[in-house]
């Protein structure tokens, strides 16, 4: 069931978050940018709830502080 449609939508939802949203995207961070949209892509289909229980579901354990963050 796979198909070239659905990378390329893929692709255009990302290339419209750095143009509207973003509008820079380090090489260094690239792959926190495409993480966050794969991530969005993923649960599109969900109603706001279930995406907000993903969500803190997904958080549990995990932090990010800013200096590994610039590291």
């Amino acid at each position: 069931m796979a198909h070239t449609n659905g990378i390329e939508s893929f692709w255009a939802l990302l290339k419209r978050g750095y143009y509207g949203t973003f509008h820079h995207v380090s090489a260094k961070h690239l792959h926190r940018h495409v993480n966050e949209f794969a991530g969005r892509l993923n649960i599109r289909n969900m109603d706001t709830v279930d995406m907000m229980i993903s969500l803190a579901r997904g958080m549990m354990g995990k932090r990010l502080t800013y200096e590994a963050l610039i590291a």
